[in-house]
């Protein structure tokens, strides 16, 4: 049985491991079109590697899974996160959860995971082939032919795990496949800000201000995230900016990356507890200046800009506030607006949304309902999470569905 995995990813590597395991007679080959496997997973989480998540903080797969909650819901009953665990764990990695639920190697050296499965890769005698781009993918009867620009190979069965294109036009040697695909588009992005009213932000002289607990979301719909907000002097990033830009990728495509962001400075508190928390301070501090007593969970930089932004003067008493002034203070911590003009386009975004259709596949196996012996696992697909550990988790989960779907009879 000769079965080819296309893509040299986390997905890829871990469904060729598993598959050795389960049919050791198999001759399993990845073709890469890169120069080296698994260099995204080399770098992925700051080179710490954020293996999965305990799941413990997700209420719903979906609020983690903007597109495919429904098959990892289904697969995850198949290899879940606790089973990624124990399965690193047994292979000799320790690993460590973080207060913020993310599971990272206990080394924080994403160079160990990938040591680990390129190892277990040639103990099994599976292939990697690598600067082999796959050009084309044509089925013929119970075969397959691998059409890479050097050599033309085939296979018994056929795992694609390309990972995320860009660009729909990457998805063009799948074309003698007839697959429906869903245009790609980015994912899991800073974003570039600037005011209403001005042509810069003065938030961006911020740079560099950290706040744990806001709440973000896109004016006048219903996508918001909660998480740490980082300033930067192009805008934001940080979980709560990358979660935003995750499940409202299609919203911000469509828009062209233009759209009012209102942001909660205080983790989605309400104007009417926000104002009442500002009156006790008032009562506390009645002679002191409106510009020395703040938010604990904010800085005095961003205190004084969110001051500005309510037309206030930072050198006020507090005695001197007004009803009228302290809603509109209020107002500013709880719905400050700014204007999202770009996405940071500093490098290459690490997740796209859109790829193969799930409708081509087959929900349990993830083989193509249309083309016998052929699987997808991973990014390919029109699966794609928020940050912390998820997507990673889809690639070993799906990786692992496929293995054991491709190397039953």
């Amino acid at each position: 049985m000769k079965i080819a995995i296309i893509g040299a990813g986390a997905a890829g590597c871990f469904a060729a491991i598993n598959i050795k395991r389960l049919m050791p007679t198999a001759c399993v080959t990845i073709y890469e079109s890169g120069t080296r496997p698994l260099a995204k997973l080399a770098v992925t989480g700051g080179g710490r590697c954020n293996l999965t998540n305990s799941f413990a903080n997700v209420k719903s797969l979906e609020s983690v899974y903007p597109r495919g909650h429904r098959l990892m819901k289904r697969l995850f009953h198949e290899f879940s996160h606790q089973d990624a665990f124990r399965w690193f764990e047994n292979e000799g990695v320790r690993l460590v959860t973080q207060e913020d639920e993310c599971v990272f190697p206990q080394s924080q050296n994403a160079m160990e995971i990938v040591d680990l499965l390129l190892r277990r890769c040639s103990e099994l005698g599976v292939e990697i082939k690598t600067s082999c781009r796959v050009i084309s993918l044509e089925h013929h009867g119970d075969t397959y032919t691998i059409n890479c620009k050097s050599a033309a190979y085939t296979a018994h069965k056929v795992l694609v795990a390309t990972g995320g294109c860009p660009r729909l036009s990457g998805f063009d040697w799948l074309a003698p496949l007839s697959l429906d695909i869903i245009p790609p588009v980015p994912s899991l992005f800073s974003v570039v800000l600037k005011t209403p009213d001005s042509h810069d932000s003065s938030l961006t002289s911020l740079s560099g201000t950290v706040v744990t607990s806001v709440t973000v979301g896109i004016t006048g719909t219903k996508l918001r995230t909660s998480g740490t907000i980082l300033i930067t002097h192009w805008g934001a990033s940080g979980p709560a900016i990358l979660r935003l830009s995750s499940i409202a990728a299609r919203y911000l495509s469509e828009n062209d990356y233009q759209a009012p962001l209102s942001i909660n400075w205080l983790g989605g508190a309400s104007d009417s507890d926000i104002a009442n928390a500002l009156e006790k301070m008032a009562a506390q501090n009645p002679q002191k200046q409106l510009q020395s007593i703040y938010p604990s969970t904010l800085n005095s930089r961003l205190w004084h800009h969110l001051i500005s932004q309510a037309h206030l003067s930072p050198t006020m008493r507090w005695a001197e506030m007004s009803r009228k002034s302290i809603n509109r203070l209020a107002d500013t911590l709880a719905n400050d607006h700014y204007l999202i003009s770009g996405r940071w386009r500093h490098k290459e975004e690490f997740v796209t949304c859109g790829g193969v259709a799930l409708s081509n596949l087959n929900s349990n196996t993830l083989e193509c309902k249309h083309h016998q012996g052929l699987y997808f696992a991973g990014e390919v697909t029109d699966i794609d999470a928020v940050t912390g550990g998820f997507n990673l988790q889809a690639a070993w989960t799906m990786g692992y569905v496929a293995a054991i779907s491709s190397s039953s009879a």
